[in-house]
């Protein structure tokens, strides 16, 4: 009589699909906004980098809410809320210091 090998699952699949389905759409997001988060996040250490941080942040923001909307389980919504708290402060200290077009308008 055999029996299913049940192999291990990797941690971040443990966590995003908590519900044992897989949810593509919805982890694409979780990656996207963590991503554009980090980049916000420490290009907004810079004053020069404005232009980075505030359309990275935006974007993130977007991304962000958007994967609030649809996600399935409660790993995807931590990790979306910290990615979205990244890009939220990237986007506001890349306002702070130049803004969206930074001169290139006005």
């Amino acid at each position: 009589m055999t029996q299913a090998v049940r192999r291990p699952r990797s941690l971040i699949n443990a966590v995003l699909n908590s519900d044992g389905k897989p949810h593509p759409l919805e982890n694409t997001f979780v990656a996207v906004t963590v991503v554009l988060g980090l980049l916000a996040f420490v290009s907004s250490a810079f004053n020069n980098l404005h232009l980075l941080s505030s359309w990275s942040g935006l974007a993130g923001i977007f991304s962000g809410a958007y994967g609030q909307y649809i996600s399935a389980t409660t790993g995807e919504r931590f990790l979306l809320i910290i990615g979205l708290g990244a890009s939220a402060f990237g986007f506001f200290l890349g306002m702070a210091h130049g803004g969206l077009f930074g001169g290139l308008i006005g």
